[in-house]
């Protein structure tokens, strides 16, 4: 069957490459009996894939069981997977039939194989290998002709080098490795898988239809979705119950994501990007330091001028750090002395200093006359933002670099401080 008869048939929505590989490997393994091992992030879409294994194998008229290992208590799943006999154990009033037992001829799908005990693994290494298996608290050896279809959300190879994980039923269930493509690993599916969604439920709930504008669609795009389909389906459903306005703007949809969900935030980050982030308490202990710096150094500057009727040669060797020091001054004129620049008409090798100073091409004024400094935080986060911005040409990504924040908190900043 061909890829895209295997999507109409299975509900799949999405032309990535890499969704097309998956669903191939999944098609050219069905017909045979080997174990299959299915790797993804949670939501990604595993159990369709089991599916689409059992239905397109010659077990397809036989029974289907999906079980979540991680699920089930420690102290029942063998009891769980393989069956007891009665008193086998307190509680055990009377014989039961495990799923291997009970999907006999059919396929059973072991979802978070991973979770599984160690103890359970040896019992599920046996069943590979001979296809037999002991009831809890029998003796007697029982058969089972089950294809055993396994998935996980964690790498199980680690797992194994960690100790949790036992080496040989790795290798055993790892005979066709199958791995489903993360949606932030398919962005051109994206959005055919939110109109997808909306449109059903919209029908579902008899609501109007809804849309994004040019910028939703790119925030829908760029962003990671650590929950992936799953995550995304939820979204649509959220909207099509809640918004008023069926015309969603990026503003609307960016209420809908997570702030911060596992380091992953909106817009994703380029990979040569910084990947730390700063809440807005570690922005204002940032911005305090730096003022606090940059005074010590204005200080030290004003204190040479003054006494010394010239630059230290800490300063007048580094011009550099000279002149981002006359920045700071503009950007600091209402500290313990008020100091204007003017550009000269000429620039001097040896600076005079008196009440009009000219230094390396700039007039200092300074006055004796001491002013109350500014101490409100907002005003100082305020005044940087401005200038980030003005020095990128309003360009909020370069602007959120230069301040050393993440582009979506300088959304929020912007909005919260009307600018």
């Amino acid at each position: 069957m061909e890829v895209q008869e295997i999507k109409q048939r299975f509900g799949i929505i999405g032309n990535s490459p890499l969704l097309n590989r998956a669903i191939t490997i999944a098609n050219q393994v069905a017909p045979t009996d080997i174990s299959v091992l299915i790797t993804g992030e949670s939501g990604s879409g595993k159990e369709v894939f089991s599916q689409i294994i059992h239905q397109m194998s010659p077990r397809k008229h036989g029974p289907f069981i999906a079980v979540n290992c991680g699920a089930i208590p420690e102290g029942t799943i063998d009891s769980e997977l393989f069956g007891h006999e009665k008193g086998a154990y307190t509680g055990a009033v009377g014989e039961r039939k495990g799923y291997f037992e009970t999907v006999n001829g059919g396929t059973i799908f072991l979802d978070e194989i991973a979770e599984m005990p160690l103890g359970t693994q040896a019992r599920l290494l046996r069943v590979l290998e001979s296809g037999q298996y002991i009831k809890v608290g029998s003796s007697k050896v029982e058969k089972t002709n089950v294809r055993v279809i396994a998935a996980t959300n964690v790498d199980v190879y680690d797992a194994v080098k960690n100790g949790k994980f036992r080496e040989d039923l790795y290798y055993r269930l790892n005979t066709v490795p199958l791995r489903i493509p993360p949606l932030r690993d398919r962005k051109e599916d994206v959005f055919l898988l939110f109109r997808k969604f909306t449109a059903d439920f919209t029908d579902k709930y008899r609501t109007p239809p809804i849309q994004l504008d040019d910028d939703a669609q790119q925030v829908l795009t760029n962003y990671s979705w650590p929950g992936n389909v799953r995550q995304l389906k939820n979204m649509a459903e959220q909207l099509a119950v809640l918004e008023r306005d069926r015309i969603i703007t990026a503003q609307t949809l960016l209420t809908y994501i997570p702030h911060e969900v596992g380091g992953r935030n909106l817009p994703m980050r380029l990979d040569n990007q910084p990947k730390e982030d700063f809440s807005e308490r570690d922005i204002l202990y940032k911005v305090l330091f730096d003022m606090k710096r940059d005074m010590v150094e204005l200080k030290k500057l004003v204190a040479d001028i003054i006494e010394h009727g010239g630059v230290s040669p800490h300063y007048a060797n580094n011009p550099q750090t000279l002149n981002q020091l006359y920045r700071d001054i503009e950007l600091h004129g209402n500290n313990e002395s008020q100091f204007t620049l003017q550009q000269p008409v000429n620039t001097v090798n040896n600076p005079v200093v008196n009440n009009n100073t000219t230094i390396d091409g700039f007039n200092i004024t300074h006055d004796a006359e001491e002013v109350e400094e500014s101490l409100s935080l907002i005003e100082k986060e305020s005044d940087l933002i401005r200038k980030a911005l003005k020095k990128h040409k309003g360009k909020r990504k370069l602007a959120a670099n230069e301040l050393g924040i993440s582009e979506r908190t300088l959304y929020r900043k912007i909005k919260e401080l009307n600018l």
